[in-house]
């Protein structure tokens, strides 16, 4: 039993343990049931159900996925879920069973969603990553990564199945609200925070959980938008962009990694052995585990159709690298089969039951696979999450239009109506992958609103639903806009699942529960889109409250861009709010009044129409000119984002102007605050390579500092330029930086920098 052992390598710990296993108890450790189908919460009672007691005996269990678990897709509810305390005793009282009635007492591995918070009841809900990544601040995300961990693994969650590293090129797909944004380099430098911040300096530590990287890869370019369409992308595009931030994520230490639904050049990325083997283990040197997205495996012979049954199916996904399947219907379905029937190589099925109890040693689960339930009711959603998740809210927002400085609100001044289906509808601010929420938790923008002023100031009225064609609200939002001296309209999108919590009265903006509850979902996983034009009515709405000539604020909460120039060119102030999380209604209510000044800046280019896309700013200087109605240039580009006051950019200089392939150089610009109140600006760093022998990009994010500033305040920022900043991937598809010129701007965004240039000399010769 020298796998028992704590002082030894947790491979070598691993590898022992193996010898002791039988077939059967192997191929139970690469399946993952749903967890919180093995247990009934009644009563206050938790029982474990015989299916799951019958899998724990025949060795059939090695891991369980969404324990905690909460949302219509699992059925569990804030009456039949459990509360953070309970939530543990659950957990713990699993993993005894598992723990005392298996013959080698061999913990399970509980893994979890935490996109945005731990998708349990009673967790802190966060904002969303596209919100995260709109406030380009690296080290405020990795603290909000300690707190997820923190709640999650106080619960018995010891892995979770983010951060989600995809790069947005059709923002259509529904998806969009999970990923941070369309630049590898903002979204690689987000992946090592989440490593840094999610696992912390030990897995098995009590506040750390192991991060899953998804999805890899190419899942945020598929054709069309659609979810898990098919992926046409070049080997060095794939190198260069959407495998980048995987790598960083590898370098910083991620445990874990999940492969995508996709195709790429007819190959699932789940059999993708050039990409699960070569790349991620021979190239990277990753040495953690890899588990298959739900329902993956059964693609490959119903959908995908590159495998004639289940068992081909499960055979090769498991020797092309697969380690654990999510779901486990499959791999505990065939692989027992076709183990016996020599269908499947032994050393294949080591090699992932290797893999997965490496995870479980390094996660300390042999040693401490019970939590102490009381710190989980401490720990979970204590007041200093709930305060991070309101600066994170806050710095997310993005404000894109002030015409005549019609922002910020005077506090002290005439009414103001709250209009629109996003004003007081708490779930359609959260976004997917949320748990069912208390109505007191969530703080609308409506209650942020009348925190600030006090209800007898402000008016309310939702006016129009997120879909359908209904008006019948349009009279009653009239009057009440009629009534104010400023109307701010809450309009957007909807993530929210059915969680039974009816719908509004239009005319009143009471709740009402009806028997067949409306679902206003026009985003979230499986929610793609033809437009980018707002859903339903609410144009309309906005148009009609506009002639009555009232200060018009439009706030918009939603899960990807929208494009309505109508609105761009009327309203006198825009807010990009994204899904804000909890905490949104108070952050953006601080954004509207002045207290807090708004420092997001866009992650996504926005376009005009979505005839222009893609318009990702780092498109090649290749891509065409302009349409016969348009140019190529979007409404809002990459990195921009209005603030309250003025920052001027001089003195760019880059020292030396000359370096070798493997030197660097000093860049350095001088930013000040040349407006009268305090700010945050984002300084952003682009590279263009003006002449290579493969087409490059245009410009290229390289780096980024966001820095306070006072009023009147200058400040040198630098960078360091040197072959992480130059190299591309070469003809001969490996790494290089070539010799010659290339331009280093520095500025607010993709379209307002300075520019200096910088030469690199052939083998370092003058």
């Amino acid at each position: 039993m020298d796998f028992k052992d704590p002082s030894k390598p947790p491979r070598v710990r691993a590898e022992l343990l193996l010898r002791q296993m039988t077939a059967e108890e192997k191929v139970g450790q690469l399946v993952q049931p749903f967890g919180w189908q093995a247990y009934a919460h009644k009563d206050g009672n938790v029982v474990l159900k015989e299916t799951f007691k019958a899998q724990v005996a025949r060795g059939g269990v090695g891991s369980l996925y969404g324990t905690l678990r909460a949302d219509p897709w699992t059925g569990v509810t804030l009456e039949t879920g459990l509360s953070p305390v309970r939530g543990a005793e659950a957990v713990n009282e699993i993993q005894r069973y598992a723990i005392e009635h298996s013959r080698l007492g061999i913990p399970l591995l509980i893994g979890e969603e935490c996109s945005h918070g731990h998708m349990a009841i009673g967790a802190t809900v966060f904002p969303v990553p596209l919100s995260i990544g709109s406030a380009w601040n690296v080290d405020l995300y990795r603290e909000m990564c300690r707190a997820v961990a923190k709640e999650t693994r106080a619960q018995g969650g010891a892995v979770t199945y983010s951060p989600v590293l995809d790069i947005v090129r059709d923002p259509r797909w529904g998806r969009t609200e999970e990923c941070f944004g369309e630049d590898p380099f903002l979204v690689g430098a987000l992946a090592v925070a989440a490593v840094e911040g999610m696992q912390g300096e030990r897995l098995d530590a009590p506040d750390s959980v192991a991060v899953t990287l998804k999805h890899f890869v190419g899942y945020g370019s598929s054709e069309g938008g659609r979810n898990a369409g098919p992926v046409h992308m070049g080997w060095r595009e794939l190198l260069e962009v959407d495998l980048q931030p995987f790598r960083k994520a590898v370098e910083a230490g991620a445990a874990s990694i999940m492969p995508a639904y996709n195709e790429i050049d007819g190959v699932p990325c789940t059999t993708n052995a050039k990409l699960l083997d070569e790349v991620l283990v021979r190239d990277w040197g990753f040495d953690g585990m890899i588990i298959t997205d739900c329902g993956a495996i059964d693609m490959l012979a119903a959908g995908h159709d590159t495998a004639e049954d289940g068992m081909e199916a499960a055979v090769r996904a498991l020797e092309a690298g697969i380690d654990m399947e999510m779901s486990g219907e499959m791999f505990g379905k065939y692989l027992l089969q076709a183990l016996s029937e020599g269908k499947l190589k032994e050393e294949a099925l080591d090699r992932a039951v290797v893999r997965v109890l490496t995870l479980k040693f390094k996660l300390g689960l042999f040693e401490r696979p019970y939590v102490d339930a009381q710190l989980a009711g401490e720990a979970i959603g204590a007041d200093a999450h709930v305060a991070l998740a309101r600066q994170l809210a806050a710095e997310g927002v993005v404000l894109l239009k002030n015409e005549g400085d019609a922002l910020p609100l005077d506090p002290s001044a005439g009414k103001v109506a709250v209009i629109g289906p996003n004003a007081d509808l708490g779930y359609n601010q959260l976004g997917d992958y949320t748990s069912p929420q208390p109505a007191d938790k969530v703080t609308t923008v409506l209650a942020g609103i009348r925190a600030k002023l006090g209800a007898e100031r402000v008016l309310y009225a939702p006016g129009c639903r997120i879909r359908g064609e209904d008006r019948d609200g349009f009279p009653a939002a009239l009057e009440t806009a009629q009534q104010a001296d400023t109307v701010v309209m809450v309009v957007g999108g909807s993530s929210a699942r059915d969680f039974g919590d009816g719908t509004i009265d239009l005319r009143t903006g009471a709740s009402k529960v009806t028997e067949d509850a409306w679902n206003d979902m026009d985003c979230g996983e499986g929610i793609d889109r033809l437009s980018l034009r707002l859903s339903g009515v609410q144009l309309q709405l906005i148009q009609e409250v506009h002639k009555l000539g009232k200060r018009l604020v439009v706030v918009y909460i939603n899960g990807r861009p929208i494009a309505e120039p109508w609105i761009d060119a009327n309203a006198d102030a825009i807010l990009e709010a994204w899904y804000p999380g909890q905490e949104g209604g108070h952050a953006i209510a601080d954004i509207l009044f002045g207290d807090v000044n708004p420092s997001g800046r866009l992650t996504l280019s926005i376009p005009k129409d979505v005839g222009q896309l893609p318009v990702y700013y780092n498109g090649k200087r290749s891509r065409g000119k302009r349409y016969l109605e348009s140019d190529l240039q979007p409404q809002y580009p990459f990195g921009y984002g209005l603030s309250y006051t003025n920052y001027e950019y001089a003195n760019l200089t880059v020292t030396p102007v000359a370096i070798g392939p493997d030197e660097e150089a000093t860049v350095s610009v001088d930013v000040t605050n040349a407006g009268g109140v305090a700010g945050s600006e984002v300084v952003q760093l682009y590279i263009s390579d003006v002449a290579s022998e493969c087409t490059r990009p245009a410009l290229e994010l390289k780096g980024f500092a966001k820095i306070g500033l006072a009023p009147g305040e200058t400040r040198a920022v630098q960078f360091r330029v040197g072959r992480e900043q130059l190299e591309y991937v070469g003809p001969a598809y490996e790494r290089v930086v070539e010799p010659g010129r290339f331009k280093v701007l520095v500025g607010r965004h993709s379209a307002d920098t300075l520019a200096a240039d910088l030469l690199v000399k052939e083998d370092g010769n003058r």
